[in-house]
């Protein structure tokens, strides 16, 4: 796929459901009592694995249509042992929660997945989990393939985040679920909270409270599910991508409906305002425990501000997409503190700059910082980026593609299809010059 300069992006569009939301929501209706109908769901490779891995554990999933899925769960210790490898194929956070699910319960499953994924580490996540009482082995004491034999007879603990990842931290909650007694988490790094929230949509017996900057959760486990009706909303982290492309390319004026806005997901979001974006958001509702919003976008001059450390884990994701925002804004942009960039689909502290240097931008690095001087002009292009199967270091550099005098290059496509499967359809519905050929 490749993208040049392009102009007037214009149109109302839809973005698929969010992903994140849509993992948890498949999980969660896996191991409820009755039936659960999810609408608008993400259909996604990623979320097609952790459709795959529950039907594995016994529950029944189908789909009534392509973005409405049933689901009849197992109830809460009804996982059956897997047959055979559960493969998940890129996704992150499919294997991390499962794992934490699995967990504490009385069965031996084999986690596998593509080159990508079997380059991340895991004992991050399986180090926290043996607090139950389980017990794994992984290639060369870090990566996948990756046994888990889960607890026989699970114990509850306190544990304390040391690093922001929510995958680690619903992790431990999804064990607690079949646990006895009450476990307890605490997060001092404010990490994206769509468990907690489901959880409770769920009927889980689960506690929030902030004691200062630190946020303690507790969940008292045996609690049964029970089956939902739920609409997911739209992904902020995709919807970013057709919103910077709208504030980059000149004259442009879009809106992006039914977005979640959830305030440990969102900052990106409030980067952009800072950056002097125009951006609105518009028509407040709630959907799946989460404020939902219509958001309209016009082409703005962002100007370059500090990122501090501090809002990371409320846009680690992002960072890519970012990075293009500010090729074009005026003056020095920082992300600060963004060592976790190096551990996501691909090492993105790489990637962003490789894209940034092949664009003729300056950038700098040092130690866990980078540091990006825009101008608000068009970039080089004629260039091919190297994806490492990363989705969003695909979509980012099709999107600086379309401020750049010559056309840029991706080498693989076919990752976009991990969180957003309709890209491309969605780019050219707003008038972006985006080709397959």
């Amino acid at each position: 796929m490749k993208s040049i300069s392009s102009k007037k992006l214009k149109g109302n569009i839809l973005i698929p459901g969010d992903k994140s939301i849509s993992h948890r929501l498949v999980i969660l209706s896996s191991i409820a009592i009755g039936k659960s109908n999810i609408k608008g769901i993400l259909k996604s490779d990623d979320i097609m694995k952790t459709i795959d891995a529950m039907k594995n554990f016994g529950a029944s999933i189908e789909f009534s249509n392509p973005y409405n899925c049933l689901i009849k769960g197992v109830g809460l210790g009804g996982l059956a042992e897997p047959k055979s490898a559960l493969d998940f194929g890129n996704s992150g956070t499919a294997v991390r929660l499962i794992m934490g699910l699995s967990a504490s319960h009385p069965i031996t499953t084999l986690f596998v997945g593509d080159a990508s994924l079997s380059m991340r580490p895991m004992d991050r996540v399986l180090k926290s989990l043996v607090n139950f009482g389980s017990s794994y082995s992984l290639r060369k004491e870090n990566y996948l393939p990756a046994i888990l034999k889960g607890s026989d007879n699970p114990i509850p603990f306190s544990f304390e985040l040391e690093e922001p990842s929510a995958q680690i931290k619903s992790a431990v909650l999804l064990g607690a679920l079949n646990t006895p007694g009450v476990t307890k988490v605490k997060d001092k790094f404010n990490t994206r909270d769509h468990t907690e929230r489901l959880l409770e949509l769920y009927g889980a017996n689960i506690n929030t409270v902030k004691k200062r900057s630190v946020r303690e959760i507790t969940i008292k486990g045996i609690n049964e599910l029970k089956g939902i009706d739920v609409s997911v909303p739209g992904d902020p982290s995709s919807a970013l991508f057709p919103i910077i492309a709208a504030l980059i390319c000149k004259n442009s004026d879009i809106t992006v409906k039914n977005v979640l806005i959830n305030p440990t997901r969102d900052g990106a979001y409030r980067v952009l305002k800072d950056m002097g974006a125009d951006i609105s958001f518009l028509n407040h509702r709630i959907m799946a425990a989460e404020e939902v919003y219509d958001i309209r976008v016009r082409s703005s001059n962002l100007k370059g501000i500090n990122i501090p450390r501090k809002l990371s884990p409320t846009m680690i994701d992002d960072y890519p997409i970012l990075a293009v925002a500010a090729s074009m804004a005026k003056g020095k942009t920082y992300f600060k503190g963004v060592n976790e960039l190096r551990f996501k689909e691909s090492d993105r502290f790489s990637g962003i700059l490789n894209l940034l240097e092949k664009s003729g931008v300056r950038a700098d690095s040092k130690k866990d910082d980078i540091i990006i001087y825009g101008k608000s002009e068009l970039k080089k292009g004629d260039i091919e980026i190297e994806t490492n199967l990363d989705h969003r270091m695909a979509m980012s550099a099709l999107v600086m593609g379309l401020v750049s005098k010559k056309e840029v290059k991706i080498d693989n496509d076919e990752t976009i299809k991990t969180s957003f499967p309709s890209f491309y359809k969605v780019m050219l519905k707003i008038g972006a010059k985006l080709s397959k050929k």
